[in-house]
């Protein structure tokens, strides 16, 4: 009988092949995706950055070239280019500036990555290449910071003013820097001296006048009229504020249901017993000392009736109503007293003190501002002018990237220059370290290094001068061992930038580069999108 023949052994070549194209497609797709969303924001990098209108579908107008503002705007559906725009709010929470920055980074490292996946490197290699470049840049970055006091004001003025310059309203800088310093220092609490909580600086609207009339209040302001429908009082001095929780107007049924008085004697009787109802609560609240009521915004019915004004006026009670549910917190924070929630709690060891409460003509509307609070809590509140609601915005956007700015330099006290010359710098020396690395980790910290040219890059092309010429002329001064050597876009050309008073947290380019590695990071690993109906 014949031996059976043994099969053929099968070509390692065929067991091994797989069909890599689909996965290379879609890794392809999503870089393209999320780099055509940096090449939208790139424009409005640097002091010399265009703006972007925003029209919503609403009919709102945004005028901004803040990058987490633009982003947060746009309908974005590729599923990789939704996690730059995410990429951008993280950095505002972290740090606040240089939304725009991080998005550019990483759009310049997907460039490079594009380069080397059509190189054949694999994707986990870039993606550990990268992650070990960052860790390497941050080192450098913290080896070129400056150390910083909080006591050395002039400082902290001159970084505020840098992360103001590339706003819409840079022209007020001058104004709105040391505002932003001033406010944040106010709230930093010496037994928490790294921790800065911005909900403890409010900023409050006001149609009218410019930019210039913005200023620092010390106390509380109410964008609202006094309530003195009765001809109650608008001013007051030796205030004693309570915040009230509760209605001051007849009650109500528990469940909706109409009631039908047939006869006038009851009409009356009903009149009657809500005038004492509500003359009892007035006449336990004048009985505390209280003069100024701020009364919250009530959903289920009127806070004050027509009535309850008319006893409250009679009573010299200034009443301020609908004030927000979100605001009582910052309220009372700043007055130091407790919400009452209800009339039997009425005590005045709940209320607060002040020397002054007024109503004051503003614009074309009134404002009620609250001063010489006794025992302030640490709050601050800032009044913005602006002569359109489109400027009025955009200073708000502009004013809060420069709290954020000072913030940061609470939490990590140190300064870094800016126009470009970390960036360069960075490039740099991680060329250098590149050419001590081996294999093809080498090759991609070269690309990383290369890809961080795009800052001061964009910042040239956008001050309209020759990108080239520059960048060539920055890396040569660099390689003479001027680490602080910059685009100054207002010159026109390179000098030191920590002499022009151009510097930045350094909080703000660790964040920049960390986030924007780990987001291109992650979109580098995904070879699948799979859609779930």
């Amino acid at each position: 009988m014949a031996a059976m023949a043994a099969p053929a052994p099968r070509s390692s070549k065929t067991e091994s092949y797989m069909d890599n194209k689909r996965k290379d497609d879609i890794r392809m797709a999503n870089i393209k995706s999320a780099r055509s969303v940096a090449d939208a924001v790139r424009t409005s990098l640097g002091p010399k950055g265009m703006d972007k209108m925003i029209s919503t579908a609403s009919g709102e107008v945004i005028i901004t070239n803040d990058g987490a503002t633009i982003l947060n705007k746009m309908e974005v559906l590729q599923p990789a280019a939704k996690m730059l725009v995410e990429l951008s709010k993280s950095q505002d929470v972290v740090a606040g500036d240089g939304t725009t920055t991080v998005v550019v980074i990483a759009g310049a490292l997907l460039k490079q990555c594009q380069t080397l996946l059509h190189a054949g490197i694999h994707p986990t290699v870039v993606s550990d290449s990268l992650h070990k470049a960052s860790v390497k840049a941050i080192d450098i970055l913290t080896a070129m910071a400056v150390p910083v006091e909080l006591s050395d004001r002039e400082s902290l003025v001159k970084s505020a003013s840098t992360s103001l310059n590339s706003k819409v309203v840079s022209q007020y800088s001058t104004l709105l820097a040391p505002l932003a310093v001033d406010s944040v220092l106010s709230v930093v609490d010496p037994a928490k001296p790294d921790l800065v909580d911005l909900r403890d600086v409010k900023i409050v609207k006001k149609l009218g006048g410019t930019v210039d009339d913005t200023e620092l209040v010390k106390g509380l302001v109410f964008d609202k009229k006094v309530s003195h429908a009765a001809g109650g009082p608008t001013r007051i001095e030796n205030a004693k504020i309570a915040v009230i929780q509760f209605q001051i107007s007849p009650p109500k049924t528990d469940i909706e249901q109409s009631i039908v008085v047939s006869d006038y004697t009851q009409m009356d009787r009903i009149l009657k017993e809500e005038r004492t109802y509500i003359l009892g609560m007035i006449k336990k609240i004048k009985a505390t000392g209280c003069n100024v009521l701020l009364i919250q915004k009530s959903i289920l019915r009127d806070a004050v009736t027509d009535l309850s004004l008319h006893y409250l006026a009679k009573a010299k009670i200034l009443v301020i109503k609908d004030v927000e549910r979100d605001d009582i917190e910052f309220i009372t924070k700043t007055l130091n007293c407790l919400p009452i929630a209800n009339i039997e709690h009425f005590r005045a060891e709940k209320l607060g003190y002040a020397d002054m409460v007024e109503e004051v003509s503003l614009g074309d509307g009134k404002i009620v501002r609250i001063t010489g609070i006794k025992d302030m809590g640490r709050t601050t509140t800032v009044l913005v002018r602006g002569s359109n609601m489109l400027v009025l915005d955009e200073a708000e956007r502009s004013l809060h990237d420069a709290l954020c700015v000072v913030r940061c330099l609470v939490n990590k006290k140190f300064l870094i220059a800016g126009g470009g010359a970390p960036e360069i710098e960075l490039s740099r020396q991680l060329g250098a370290w590149s050419k001590v690395l081996q294999g093809m980790e080498s090759y991609c910290v070269r690309s990383f290094a290369e890809a961080l040219e795009v800052i001061p890059y964009t910042l040239a092309e956008n001050a309209g001068l020759n990108p080239i010429a520059i960048v060539t002329e920055l890396r040569n001064r660099h390689a003479q061992g001027e680490i602080n050597a910059g685009i100054n876009v207002r010159k026109g050309q390179i000098t030191n930038i920590l002499e022009e008073n151009v510097v930045q947290p350094l909080l703000v380019s660790t964040s920049a580069i960390t986030l924007a590695t780990e987001c291109v990071r992650m979109i580098l690993k995904i070879d699948d999108i799979v859609t779930v109906r």
